[in-house]
Order: C-alpha cells, then sequence, then structure tokens
C-alpha cells in the first residue's frame, strides 16, 4: 500500500523565507525610508528657491543700478542744454546791444554836458531802460584800481596821489552781459611817480640825521 503524506497546501505567489516573514513584507519600504526621502525633496526645493530669490536680487540691483545711470546722464543732458541756451541767447543779445554802444555813449556825453533835454531825454532814458532789461550792465569808475581784464588804458601818467596803477579818468564806459565782456572801459591811468618811496625815505632819513646833530 502506498502512503501519501499529507502537507499543506501552498498557494502560488505566497512563499515564505527562512525567517517565516512572506516576500510581500520584506519589499514594503519603512516609515522612516519614506521621510527622509520627502526632507530631501523639500531641502532641494529651498535651496532651488534660494538661489532664484539671490539671482532676482542680483537682477534687480543691475537694472537700478542702470536706472540711476539714465537718470544721471539725463540730469546732465539737460544742464547742457539749458547752458548752451543761455550762452546762445547772451551771444545774440551781446551781438545785438553792441551795434548800440555808439548810441549810448553819445546818451552819456549829452548827459555830461546837460543836452539830454525834450524829447531826445525821454527816448535816451527809455533805450538804457531797454538795454538794461536785456542785462546790459555799465562798469568803469573814475579812482578803481587798473585790471587788464576790465579796462583798455588809451592815456598814461605818473602821480604822486596813487599807491597803485589807478584809473583817474574814464574815457569810455565799458559794458558786460552777466561775466561777458562786451567792450572794456576805456580809461586814461596814472601810476605812482618812480622812486617815490626811496625818496621819502631819504627825505626821512636826512630829517632824522639833522635832528640828531642839532642835538
Amino acid at each position: 500500500m502506498t502512503q501519501e503524506t499529507q502537507g499543506f497546501a501552498e498557494e502560488p505567489g505566497a512563499a515564505t523565507t527562512a525567517d517565516g516573514k512572506g516576500a510581500a513584507d520584506k519589499a514594503a519600504p519603512a516609515p522612516g525610508a519614506k521621510e527622509g526621502a520627502a526632507t530631501d525633496a523639500a531641502d532641494a526645493a529651498t535651496a532651488t528657491a534660494a538661489e532664484d530669490l539671490a539671482e532676482a536680487r542680483k537682477q534687480l540691483a543691475e537694472r537700478t543700478t542702470d536706472l540711476q545711470r539714465l537718470q544721471a546722464e539725463y540730469q546732465n543732458y539737460r544742464k547742457r542744454v539749458e547752458r548752451d541756451r543761455v550762452t546762445v541767447r547772451e551771444i545774440a543779445v551781446a551781438a545785438l546791444l553792441e551795434n548800440l554802444l555808439p548810441v549810448l555813449d553819445d546818451i552819456g556825453r549829452a548827459r555830461e554836458h546837460e543836452e539830454l533835454t525834450g524829447g531826445f531825454k525821454s527816448v535816451g532814458e527809455s533805450l538804457e531802460t531797454v538795454v538794461a532789461k536785456l542785462g546790459l550792465q555799465q562798469f568803469g569808475k573814475q579812482g578803481e584800481p587798473f585790471d587788464p581784464q576790465l579796462h583798455e588804458a588809451l592815456m598814461h601818467s605818473y602821480s604822486a596821489d596813487v599807491d597803485e596803477t589807478t584809473c583817474v579818468q574814464i574815457l569810455q564806459p565799458g559794458y558786460k552781459i552777466g561775466e561777458r565782456i562786451i567792450r572794456p572801459a576805456r580809461v586814461a591811468v596814472a601810476e605812482p611817480e618812480p622812486g617815490g618811496s626811496a625818496a621819502g625815505d631819504s627825505s626821512d632819513e636826512d630829517a632824522k640825521g639833522d635832528g640828531d646833530s642839532e642835538d
């Protein structure tokens, strides 16, 4: 008689390992592994966000610098245009007023000789008012020190009454617009007498010597 061995029927796919655990239980990931993977992903996302933020800040700083440079260039451009506009205006006005200087000289001479009367006086004063509004300024006064940038010496003399080269007579007044000289003042100048100081010193020494002799 043939004796059959009784055993447990094994279902397919239900293989067991030596320690008695199933293959399915062995393949399932542990809870700690899932948390570690999530943490790594979060760190990677944070690092990427930090890099993006740093790049954005860098680009913002560059754009801000460019904007500030453009603004400074625009301000300089406006100042240069305004300066050129004022210069062109002064040149045009100076060219116009230069042709009127002989008329102003005639008005001045007529005033000195008390001939500026009647209608001629009214016209002359109106003209002087108009040119003053255009910025024309007269300069040159008797007794002021001679300045070659402002004065043109037409006559020269020596005088004991001056300590430096001095304008002793204004032959023609000078005119300017702002700092632009249209015509220098034409003057007669006087210089201190040559050796005046030395002569004065000698006189003082002689007087002192006479006083010592009398003693």
